[in-house]
């Protein structure tokens, strides 16, 4: 019997499924990551959504689990040697779902390594440059006078977008042939980028028909179009 009850956040959004991997989220480009991630390795979850509009990240059950009231988090009741287990921070999350399962990373210390940068290539860069982006192209960043910061991050998006370009120009995927967590990671904002931001045009997106490419099959992956939409906007039971 899994016990959950130890966990403030289950008072907020009660486990139906406590032995299934719990997840908190809502699907934005972070917060897929996880979901899709999930989906591809067949591992038995239970989705919750976190309504930002409702403040949900801000209240004292989800700091509990992520004081840094960001989505996603997850807690798997089957953790290391058999206990539950509390993560926030979807990078960190992707990590822990590839070695628990053996997939999606590679097993050599060299490959491995070299996928763990790339997903931090995008905690680092493209999520925060892609973000403020959004910001500044499509929300309220509209409204400031200095356009300096708008044409900073249309820069270094652009410069972001070259790299990843020359990445993928002799490669089917980041890490080559084989779909890893790094793909996991970076396609979903670019994805955003394009769609959800409406920043195509704006940061020339015609230039990397190697980034545009590996879009098209990442969303062509089943467990990619399900996760995309986990978990669902109207909170139905999943």
């Amino acid at each position: 019997m899994n016990d959950l009850s130890t966990f403030p956040i289950t008072k907020k959004w009660p486990a139906a499924h406590p032995e299934r991997i719990q997840l908190y989220s809502l699907p934005t480009p972070n917060g897929v990551k996880v979901s899709i991630m999930l989906e591809e390795t067949a591992l038995a979850y239970e989705p919750h959504l976190v309504r930002f509009d409702h403040n949900d990240q801000l209240t004292p059950e989800f700091m509990s689990l992520n004081p840094n009231n960001k989505i996603p988090a997850i807690i798997d009741p089957n953790g290391p040697d058999g206990k539950p287990l509390a993560l926030f921070e979807s990078g960190a999350i992707l990590i822990y779902l590839a070695e628990k399962t053996g997939q999606f990373l590679p097993l050599d210390a060299a490959g491995r390594y070299e996928t763990i940068q790339w997903v931090m290539f995008q905690m680092g860069g493209i999520g925060p440059m892609f973000g403020q982006l959004g910001f500044f192209h499509k929300f309220a960043g509209k409204d400031y006078e200095d356009k300096r910061p708008h044409d900073r991050y249309v820069a270094e998006s652009k410069r972001l977008l070259g790299v990843l370009n020359e990445r993928l120009a002799q490669r089917t995927w980041i890490m080559g042939d084989t779909y890893t967590i790094a793909d996991i990671a970076i396609l979903p904002w670019v994805r955003n980028l394009i769609g959800f931001y409406e920043a195509g045009d704006l940061v020339g997106i015609a230039d990397f028909p190697h980034v545009t490419r590996a879009v098209e099959h990442f969303v062509a992956r089943p467990a990619v179009a399900k996760g995309l939409e986990i978990p669902s906007r109207d909170a139905s039971a999943r």
